[in-house]
C-alpha cells in the first residue's frame, strides 16, 4: 500500500525513502552483475529486438484541449486527450488522473518541467482526487482511447498567483507487473492569476504577412501589362482556410503589429486583375481574381487603425547580402531600391502609411555586418533575438527588448523562448495545446521575476507561419485577454521604450553567427547572376521609348531573386534567376540586324543598305549602327573604313539604314555591322558580309554605250511602224485600238526577316 501511494505522487517519509534506496541497491546488485556478464568466446551477439516502451512511458498521453487556458475562480477546468498503449501487454484497471501543483518559481523551472518525460515521484504534481478520474477496465496494446476530465477550479488547490504544474497520468496493471503503477504521463502548465496585476509586462507580438515569390519578370504586351505567375499556389494561401487567409482572419481580433512584405501585396493586387499562369511551355488565364480581391479588402479593413511595418520589397535576405553579396557591385543599391519602394507599395494598396524603419534578419540572428547592411538601406531598428543577442551578465530577469547599439540604431531583441514556441508541427492538437500553455506560463513567470520592474517584451514568431501555427498563436494571445499580467504594445512604441542599462548592447561577432543559418544563405554566384542581369537591363533600358514597361517588372524580379524565402531552396532560387535572365535576353534579341548576303559593287561608288528589325511592341531609339571594313580600299562616306548612322524604329517595324561607299580598286572586303547604344556599349550580335568590288573599264563602257544605241534605234523603228499601222486602220474605218496588257501588280508583300538574296548587286 505504501508503494502504491508513492507511485500516486504522495511524498514518502525520509526514513522510508532511505530504506527503499537501500533495498534497491541490494536487490539490484545481482541484476547488475548479470548485465555486466561477458558472453562466451566466439558467441555471436544476438540482434536486439526493438524494445517497447516500459514504465511510465508505456502509454502515450496527449492533452488535446485545456479549457479555459487561464481559469478564473468560478470556472470549471476541462481537460481532454487521448491515451495510446504502446507497450506489449494489455493494461487492466486503467485510471486517468488529473495532477496539479506545485507552484513553479521562475522561467527556468518552467523549462525544466517541460523537458521531463518520465514520471518522477515527489517532483510531479499530486492527483486532485478519486472523484475526478476516468477509468478504463482494459487498454489493449496499440489501441487509443479518448478521455475527458472535468474539475471545478476551486477543487484544484490553487493558492498564490503563479504558474502551476498540471499533468494527466494513467495508472494500471499488467501481467508482468500486477500492481498499480504510473504507466504514462503528460505535463502542461496552469497559469493562475485570478485578478489583474498592478504591474504588467508590455507585450509586442509580430504578425507577419510574408510569402514566397510567385510573379515572374514576364508581362504581356497589352496596355495593362498582364503579369505572368510561376504557379497559382498563392491563391490556395489566400482562399478560405489557407495560410494567409487565416493570418488576416485571426489577426483581425488580436492586438498585434502587422509586419508586411510589400511584394505580397503587389502580387495579390496583380492577381485581383487579369493575370496568367505558367503551364508547361505556355500560359493559361488565371481564375482567382475574386479570392485575391476578398483577401485585400479584408486586410485593408483590418489594418486601417493598426500599426503596419513594411519590410523592404520581397523581404531580401539581409544576412546573405552581408556575408555573400555586399562585395558584388550593385547589390546594396538593389537593397536600397527595395526599401525605397516599400512605403509607396503599401500606401497605394492598403491606403495606410507604414513604418519602414525596421529590418528583420532571419531568425533574428545578427552580427556587425548584418547591422551595417540593414542601416545602409535606411533602417534604424534591427529586430534581433535573444539567442543571438546573448546577455553578457547574469541578469535575474528578462530585460526590456530595446537596446541602443550605436550610430543611432536600436536592436529590438525578441525573446527567443517565446518566439520559438510555435515552431514545428502545430497541426497535432497535443502539440498546439502544449505550446499555448507554455507561452502563457512563460509570460506569467517573466512578469513575476521583478513585479516592480515593468518591462517591454517582443515576440517574433515564424516568418511564414502555417495555418496551424497561426491558429496556435491566436489561441495563445487570446489566453492573455483581460490584461491580467500583460498589456499589448506595438513595435514602434516598443523600439522607443527606455532601455535597461544592465542589458547587453554589444552586437555579436561574425564568428558567432549560427553555422546552420550560414549554410542556407544565397551563394555569391547568386549576386553575380543578379549583377549580370542588371547590366543587361541597363543597356536595354537606354534604347527604349517606354523604358518603364520593362524596368519595373524586371526590377521587382531582381529584388525577388534576393528574397529570404529562398533559404533551403537553392535549386528553385537558381531556376528563378535563370528564368529572369533568359526572358530578358529574349526581349533584347527582338531588336536585331537582318542577316545580309554578299554584296557586289559595280562601280567606284555605291550605297549599301543594312536592315535593323524591331519586333518589340514599343519603339527603340538612341541606337547606332556601325559598319567597319577590313580593306582600306573600301571607304564609307569618303572618310575611312568605319561609319555610324543613328537608328530609330517604331514597334513592330524595320528600318533600312543606307551607307555611302567608295572604292579605289577591284577586290573583296569583309564588312562588319554591329549595333551600339549611344554611350558606345555593344548591343546584340555582330553581323558580317562580303563586299566584292568590280571596277568598270573604258572599253566595257564603249561596248555598253553601243548596245544602248542599238536598243534606242530599234525602239524608234518599232514606234514608226506602229504609228503607220494605226493610221492604216483608221483609214479603213476601224476605231478600236490594239488590245493593251494591264499594268503589273506592284510588289507590296511584307518585309521579310530572312537574309537578302545571294549575290546582291548594288549600283550607284
Amino acid at each position: 500500500m505504501a508503494e502504491a501511494a508513492d507511485f500516486q505522487g504522495t511524498r514518502p517519509s525520509p526514513a522510508r525513502r532511505w530504506l527503499r534506496r537501500t533495498a534497491s541497491a541490494v536487490l539490484g546488485a545481482p541484476l547488475l552483475a548479470g548485465l555486466l556478464a561477458v558472453p562466451a568466446a566466439g558467441a555471436a551477439p544476438a540482434a536486439e529486438p526493438a524494445k517497447a516502451p516500459t514504465g511510465s512511458r508505456t502509454v502515450a498521453v496527449s492533452l488535446n484541449t485545456l479549457s479555459p487556458s487561464v481559469p478564473a475562480e468560478d470556472d470549471t477546468l476541462t481537460v481532454s486527450g487521448t491515451l495510446t498503449n504502446k507497450g506489449k501487454e494489455t493494461i487492466s484497471s486503467a485510471e486517468v488522473d488529473l495532477r496539479v501543483g506545485p507552484r513553479l518559481s521562475g522561467r527556468g523551472e518552467v523549462d525544466d518541467a517541460s523537458k521531463r518525460s518520465a514520471y518522477v515521484p515527489g517532483v510531479d504534481p499530486v492527483t486532485v482526487g478519486d472523484k475526478y478520474t476516468v477509468k478504463f477496465p482494459k487498454l489493449a496494446k496499440g489501441i487509443s482511447q479518448d478521455f475527458t476530465l472535468t474539475v471545478p477550479v476551486d477543487k484544484l488547490g490553487l493558492d498564490d498567483p503563479g504558474v502551476y504544474q498540471l499533468g494527466v497520468s494513467v495508472s494500471g496493471r499488467t501481467t508482468t507487473a500486477p500492481y498499480e503503477q504510473v504507466l504514462g504521463i503528460e505535463r502542461s502548465f496552469l497559469p493562475w492569476q485570478p485578478e489583474a496585476s498592478d504591474s504588467r509586462t508590455k507585450l509586442t507580438f509580430l504578425w507577419p504577412l510574408i510569402a514566397s515569390p510567385h510573379v515572374t519578370a514576364e508581362t504581356r504586351s497589352d496596355e495593362q501589362q498582364t503579369p505572368v505567375f510561376t504557379d497559382d499556389e498563392l491563391a490556395k494561401e489566400l482562399a478560405p482556410g489557407g495560410r494567409l487567409e487565416q493570418m488576416v482572419s485571426l489577426g483581425s481580433r488580436l492586438p498585434v503589429t502587422w509586419v508586411v512584405d510589400p511584394d505580397l501585396l503587389a502580387s495579390v493586387a496583380a492577381m485581383a486583375g487579369k493575370y496568367e499562369v505558367e503551364s508547361g511551355d505556355t500560359t493559361v488565364p488565371g481564375k482567382n481574381q475574386a479570392v485575391a480581391k476578398q483577401w485585400l479588402t479584408a486586410l485593408e479593413k483590418v489594418v486601417e487603425d493598426g500599426k503596419v511595418i513594411a519590410l523592404p520589397f520581397a523581404d531580401p535576405d539581409l544576412a546573405s547580402i552581408a556575408h555573400r553579396g555586399k562585395n558584388v557591385s550593385g547589390t546594396l543599391s538593389h537593397l536600397q531600391n527595395a526599401s525605397a519602394v516599400a512605403a509607396t507599395t503599401v500606401e497605394t494598396i492598403l491606403h495606410v502609411k507604414p513604418s519602414t524603419d525596421f529590418a528583420w534578419p532571419v531568425n533574428g540572428a545578427v552580427d556587425s555586418s548584418i547591422v551595417d547592411v540593414a542601416t545602409s538601406a535606411g533602417a534604424h531598428n534591427v529586430i534581433a533575438r535573444s539567442d543571438s543577442f546573448r546577455e553578457t551578465t547574469e541578469l535575474p530577469y528578462t530585460p526590456t527588448a530595446a537596446r541602443p547599439i550605436g550610430g543611432g540604431t536600436t536592436a529590438v531583441v525578441a525573446d527567443a523562448r517565446l518566439s520559438t514556441l510555435f515552431d514545428g508541427d502545430m497541426s497535432r492538437a497535443g502539440s498546439s495545446t502544449r505550446a499555448v500553455q507554455k507561452f502563457l506560463a512563460q509570460t506569467l513567470a517573466l512578469t513575476e521575476q521583478t513585479p516592480d520592474n515593468e518591462r517591454s517584451i517582443v515576440v517574433a514568431p515564424p516568418r511564414m507561419p502555417t495555418a496551424a501555427q497561426a491558429q496556435t498563436m491566436a489561441r495563445a494571445l487570446e489566453g492573455l485577454a483581460g490584461n491580467r499580467w500583460t498589456q499589448p504594445l506595438d513595435l514602434v512604441a516598443a523600439a522607443e521604450v527606455k532601455p535597461d542599462p544592465r542589458a547587453t548592447s554589444k552586437v555579436p561577432r561574425a564568428a558567432a553567427y549560427p553555422k546552420k543559418l550560414r549554410a542556407q544563405e544565397l551563394p555569391t554566384q547568386a549576386f553575380q547572376d543578379i549583377r549580370t542581369t542588371q547590366g543587361s537591363l541597363d543597356g536595354f533600358e537606354t534604347i527604349l521609348t517606354q523604358p518603364e514597361r520593362v524596368v519595373t517588372p524586371f526590377g521587382n524580379a531582381v529584388n525577388r531573386s534576393m528574397s529570404t524565402s529562398w533559404r533551403g531552396r537553392s535549386l528553385e532560387a537558381q531556376q528563378y534567376r535563370d528564368a529572369v535572365r533568359d526572358y530578358l535576353q529574349s526581349l533584347t534579341s527582338e531588336v536585331q540586324l537582318i542577316e545580309k548576303s554578299d554584296v557586289t559593287l559595280s562601280g567606284r561608288s555605291a550605297t549599301i543598305p543594312v536592315t535593323v528589325q524591331n519586333k518589340l511592341v514599343q519603339g527603340v531609339d538612341r541606337l547606332v549602327l556601325r559598319l567597319t571594313s577590313d580593306n582600306i580600299r573600301l571607304k564609307f562616306n569618303d572618310d575611312g573604313s568605319m561609319a555610324e548612322l543613328p537608328v530609330r524604329i517604331a514597334g513592330g517595324h524595320s528600318q533600312s539604314v543606307k551607307f555611302d561607299t567608295a572604292t579605289s580598286a577591284n577586290g573583296r572586303a569583309q564588312v562588319t555591322a554591329r549595333l551600339y547604344t549611344e554611350d558606345g556599349t555593344q548591343y546584340g550580335e555582330e553581323m558580317t558580309f562580303t563586299v566584292k568590288v568590280s571596277e568598270v573599264t573604258p572599253t566595257v563602257l564603249l561596248v555598253i554605250a553601243g548596245g544602248l544605241l542599238l536598243l534606242v534605234l530599234a525602239g524608234i523603228r518599232m514606234y514608226s511602224h506602229r504609228k503607220r499601222t494605226v493610221a492604216s486602220d483608221t483609214a479603213d474605218g476601224n476605231g478600236d485600238g490594239p488590245e493593251q496588257p494591264s499594268d503589273p501588280t506592284p510588289d507590296t508583300g511584307p518585309e521579310s526577316g530572312a537574309p537578302s538574296g545571294t549575290g546582291e548587286k548594288v549600283d550607284r
